[in-house]
């Protein structure tokens, strides 16, 4: 693929993929094809190449998603890099709603976001040529078969998937591309990259087969139409040593890599698809910035955040027969607990962990503790805002919209929980492993650190949940509502 154009220097632009596995992913003739890996590997801009073989077609149209909309226009992001190529093909974008580039021949590309799974229904009806995936990991397998089914095309283009990833061994597509992964080592299978195979879906269930042929007999598909669903897949392997433009532009990127805990240099250096987190490898007590003695004096921002687990032991029989709406927040796990961490944020942005409390109490005592928590919070240290979590549906509404009325005279913000837990500790797992989190010693610290270390393998996560939700909310997380009384 080469595109030519002229600056006014008149010397040529030459835009062209890298040799090797970037060539490789462009010119793969499946019908889903995922480039995956370590970081580094050139992906997204292989994502934005992809679409210039169709520019010169008034009707088509390709759309990018990213998880969310600071991704897509962040330093260095899939907008930016974008810039890069398009206005030099005579494209010029438009910033809203979504980000678009708009070709002189009629063509687009659309920059999306789908945070919350509801949102893939926000295409409901769309028909997409070409379907791109920026970091698949971040999606939910509903939605990327939901968007699968959107994946139509009317103007001449066979319609065709392509997505990027690093790697994540706990994600729907770790299962799904498990063939092209070495099952002893974890890296890629280089023997089978770029390899074809053969799936149809049926029931939520993928069914593979090394030829088409052997899908058509097993499901009886005879007709052209039938033959259709089942598609191609291919999974090509990607490295920073594959991408020789970084490599040459920036040579200090792998020794920031190298710096990353043995962890992520697995999956980010590595490309190890296999490697799970265990204890130890999001939170450990020998990386605490500094033990105080006292609270630091140059605190400028505090939050309170609460996880809450309103089962007391014996309560459990209580919950059977209860209305829904009633056992809201009651996790049907008697060693669940109810947990407040009160984080502080200090003007050289150092994180301070000042007071945690973790009881098991009832549904009562816990709503009392956290008023008479917040009475004590801003005697001591001023305005402290309270973050509570908010389940989803109309009783979690309810609830936390209650929690909001009994703290009148409070900063109290409520925020829906998305993601899974290990996603949501990530933020604050990054500020602790760097060293950048100081700790107020207190009776709480063995059990604060001991949950930290276990995490996520411990069976309790209250403390880990509460601080995540902290963080975030120091980081001006945006709450679902948020409300501020007096």
């Amino acid at each position: 693929m080469r595109k030519k154009t002229e600056k006014t220097s008149n010397k040529p632009i030459i835009i062209r993929p890298q040799q090797g596995k970037q060539e490789m992913f462009l010119r793969s003739p499946a019908d889903i094809c995922i480039y995956g890996g370590a970081a580094g590997g050139g992906k997204t801009y292989a994502l934005l190449l992809e679409c210039l073989r169709h520019i010169d077609n008034k009707l088509f149209e390709a759309v990018i998603f990213r998880q969310s909309r600071p991704q897509i226009m962040s330093a260095g992001g899939l907008y930016a890099t974008s810039q890069e190529i398009y206005p030099h093909l005579g494209a010029s974008s438009v910033l809203t709603p979504n980000v678009q580039w708009r070709f002189q021949s009629g063509a687009k590309v659309t920059f999306a976001h789908m945070f919350y799974e509801k949102e893939k229904y926000n295409w409901q009806g769309s028909q997409i040529p070409l379907l791109m995936f920026d970091e698949l990991v971040h999606f939910t397998e509903s939605q990327f078969f939901y968007m699968f089914s959107r994946n139509r095309s009317t103007c001449g283009v066979r319609p065709y998937i392509r997505a990027t990833c690093n790697p994540d061994g706990e994600s729907w597509v770790a299962r799904f591309i498990d063939w092209w992964i070495d099952p002893e080592t974890g890296y890629a299978d280089e023997s089978r990259c770029g390899k074809l195979r053969y799936f149809i879906r049926r029931n939520n269930i993928i069914h593979w087969a090394d030829t088409p042929q052997q899908l058509y007999e097993e499901f009886h598909l005879y007709s052209p139409e039938e033959m259709e669903e089942v598609k191609s897949v291919s999974f090509i392997s990607a490295k920073l040593t594959d991408n020789a433009a970084m490599m040459k532009h920036d040579p200090g990127y792998i020794g920031a890599l190298k710096a990353m805990s043995e962890f992520d240099q697995e999956q980010l250096l590595n490309g190890n698809w296999k490697i799970r987190r265990s204890a130890g490898h999001y939170f450990k007590r020998s990386k605490v910035g500094q033990m105080f003695r006292s609270t630091p004096t140059d605190v400028v921002k505090w939050v309170r955040a609460w996880d809450l687990a309103a089962t007391a032991p014996g309560e459990m029989d209580e919950l059977e027969g209860m209305p829904q709406a009633m056992r809201t927040n009651r996790r049907g796990d008697e060693s669940a607990y109810t947990a407040g961490v009160l984080l502080g944020k200090r003007k050289n942005g150092r994180v301070f962990v000042a007071d945690v409390i973790n009881v098991r109490e009832n549904g009562a005592d816990v709503r009392q503790l956290i008023l008479n928590t917040a009475a004590s919070d801003n005697a001591l240290y001023g305005n402290v805002t309270v973050r509570l979590p908010q389940d989803p549906g109309q009783a979690g509404k309810d609830q936390a919209q209650s929690f909001v009325r009994m703290l009148g005279g409070y900063t109290v913000t409520t925020s829906l929980e998305s993601g899974d837990k290990v996603t949501r500790a990530e933020p604050f797992s990054s500020q602790w492993l760097a060293g950048n989190v100081d700790v107020k010693m207190a009776d709480w610290n063995d059990d604060y650190f001991r949950q930290l270390e276990n995490f996520p393998v411990g069976k309790l996560k209250d403390m880990v949940d509460a601080s995540a939700n902290a963080y975030l909310e120091l980081e001006n997380g945006k709450p679902e509502f948020g409300f501020s009384f007096g």
